[in-house]
């Protein structure tokens, strides 16, 4: 695999959207509320069509290549990929207001996920489909003991936008940069202290701690290090997401995976988790929101 692919396909560490974008969504929903952002949005978001050329043509593969949709759907695809993920932000942004009235909540497995709660630390894998934000407020007294790690940079970015205007959130952030050694030490204190670490599983930043798995049937990137490390952190790990459906409901889902050891491990916690967020992914096709060139065998040009 040579250095140019890799650096078309991975990711660049930063997040489509950055704190324009979410003060923007802060700034509608504050003057004229949830239903006339929904409006709003569907004039913004064919912006990010030609403006956003490389995240364009990424979710066009998706579509055509992976969803297998003719040109027709493609093409409607990346438009209500874009709306979708701009609905997502509005909803993010109101639900950190308390604006909780507007929507439903409903909880796959449930019970499993408090009970793993329960014990005295966990580790939390997620990923870049729907907006596992919404559900930050309905981990209770849990969330007090919830740390989301997150790229410096990517947090750096909407840090200073969501402090101003949300309310208090009820989890911690560990940001975390170039140095390894300190975000292990950063990660192991937060588990020390009976806590629970949360991650995104489904991207990386350098190619070279970057492992292969199947996913949706293709091959496909994921990091290898974030795998390796959950298996050796000594506690329960839950696959968990939180996907948009109709009428202003989210659906939250947890799934608890099966203990991983021995030489293996790393790999076998991957493809548990690539199967899980790949039956969610096709549950809600339009809400994958990794807007770069996320499977091996499709890279820039083959769009055939």
């Amino acid at each position: 695999m040579d250095s140019e692919s890799n650096s078309a396909r991975q990711w660049s560490g930063r997040s489509r959207g950055g704190s324009l974008g979410h003060w923007f969504f802060v700034m509608t929903l504050k003057y004229i509320g949830v239903g006339a952002a929904y409006v709003l949005l569907f004039f913004v978001s064919p912006y990010y069509v030609p403006f956003a050329p490389k995240a364009t043509a990424a979710i066009w593969r998706y579509n055509r290549h992976i969803r297998r949709r003719n040109i027709f759907g493609s093409v409607a695809g990346v438009l209500r990929s874009y709306y979708v993920f701009g609905q997502t932000l509005i909803d993010k942004v109101a639900l950190n207001h308390g604006l909780n009235k507007p929507y439903k909540f409903v909880f796959d497995n449930y019970d499993n996920f408090i009970e793993q709660l329960k014990c005295d630390k966990a580790v939390i894998i997620g990923g870049h489909v729907g907006a596992w934000e919404t559900g930050a407020s309905f981990f209770a007294e849990y969330g007090k003991r919830l740390n989301i790690v997150m790229f410096d940079g990517e947090y750096e970015r909407i840090k200073h936008v969501v402090d101003k205007n949300a309310q208090a959130r009820n989890y911690k952030v560990i940001a975390i940069n170039a140095d390894a050694v300190e975000n292990i030490v950063k990660i192991y204190n937060a588990l020390e202290n009976k806590e629970y670490v949360c991650f995104q599983g489904d991207r990386y930043v350098d190619a070279s701690n970057s492992t292969e798995a199947m996913f949706m049937g293709h091959k496909a990137l994921f990091p290898k290090g974030l795998f390796k490390l959950a298996t050796r952190l000594n506690a329960p790990v839950i696959f968990y997401f939180a996907m948009r459906e109709k009428n202003k409901t989210y659906r939250f889902i947890f799934r608890i995976a099966k203990p991983a050891a021995g030489r293996n491990a790393a790999q076998d916690l991957l493809a548990q988790y690539a199967e899980t967020l790949g039956e969610v992914v096709k549950r809600y096709p339009d809400q994958w929101f990794n807007y770069y060139d996320f499977w091996t065998e499709y890279k820039c040009g083959n769009d055939k």
